[in-house]
């Protein structure tokens, strides 16, 4: 199992990357590369091969605050950046950032939040956080204080005892993501997609930028009537049921939102948990989150448990390698 564990703002005169590769159940053997310094708190973000399996794991060295808050790490795999949205924002950098393919960002919401998470691509901003994006912009702010422009994927909580958390693509397609429930009792099912409906969108629907499909429309969005919308005598779910356009939203996104009353596979709950949302994922990869001594993994059948005193000594023996190394 293949380890890239990544070490920021520790109180010590420089910053680095550690790369651990551990083998069965006592060998450790690593090597370590410098990287650039950063001042902020201590974080863990690892990238783990377990098998042919890439799981993504993390960890933040700040401990949870209480058992009513909830850790939300949100990951860009995407090839290109892309510019998460959150509303309201106020626990989330202020509604609004740029991630780079392969970064990712940890942020802490009270129960009581309910809100939506979603992405922007193909965003310019200036130095003061004025500009525009492809998909899912919100007004020309970078932070966001109100819902974004359709099509847009959305991540949709609702944080309380018992958290319902779910993926729309009630009102379109812009980007693939995945929300995996972490350390949490209950069902706790990962929700969102395991495709990318811009590469099947019908033309109809979709939406064009150079030449390239960017978004998928929803069919209310395109042809508005009372079928595609359910409204009118179709405003129930015993008439208003899937169509040909809800099925091929669907197929890519199986637990997702693919029409308004999509109810039964498509909306989930699970109490006191932690969240990664990640773009451009599928809900086979397993994601991790630390705490209480033990890495746990949202996959049971392949989790991982390392013991807090397991991982000091791995930090220890690098940090002493550090030392030989300048």
């Amino acid at each position: 199992m293949f380890l890239r564990l990544g070490v920021v703002g520790v109180s010590l005169p420089n910053c680095y990357c550690t790369f651990l590769n551990l083998i069965s159940n006592t060998k450790i053997q690593y090597k370590i590369t410098r990287c650039q310094q950063i001042k902020c708190r201590l974080v863990y973000i690892l990238e783990c091969l377990y098998g042919e399996r890439k799981i993504i794991c993390m960890h933040a060295g700040v401990a949870r605050r209480a058992e009513s808050a909830r850790v939300f790490t949100i990951i860009n795999q995407c090839k290109t950046v892309i510019w998460p949205a959150v509303t309201p924002g106020e626990n989330f950098g202020g509604g609004g950032f740029a991630l780079r393919p392969g970064q990712s960002m940890m942020f802490t919401a009270p129960v009581g939040w309910s809100g939506r998470i979603w992405g922007r691509t193909d965003c310019n901003f200036d130095a003061g956080g004025n500009g525009s994006c492809a998909t899912g912009s919100c007004g020309s702010a970078l932070k966001c204080g109100s819902s974004g422009a359709t099509p847009a994927s959305l991540a949709e909580f609702t944080l309380a005892s018992v958290d319902y958390y779910d993926v729309s693509l009630v009102d379109g397609f812009n980007l693939p993501m995945v929300i995996k429930p972490v350390n949490g009792q209950g069902n706790c099912s990962a929700a969102g997609c395991d495709g990318d409906l811009r590469l099947s969108c019908p033309s109809e629907l979709a939406v064009k930028a150079n030449g390239r499909t960017v978004a998928c429309r929803s069919a209310c969005d395109v042809f508005d009537t009372d079928q595609y919308c359910c409204r009118g005598l179709f405003g129930n779910p015993a008439k208003c049921q899937p169509t040909f356009y809800s099925k091929k939203f669907k197929a890519a996104c199986p637990t997702a939102y693919s029409y308004a009353y999509d109810d039964p596979t498509s909306i989930f709950t699970c109490s006191n948990a932690d969240y990664v949302i990640t773009f451009c994922s599928n809900r086979k990869q397993s994601v991790c989150s630390y705490h209480n001594n033990q890495l746990a993994c949202s996959d049971s059948s392949r989790s991982l448990a390392i013991s807090m005193s397991r991982l000091m000594l791995v930090l220890l023996l690098s940090f002493l390698a550090l030392q030989f190394s300048v």
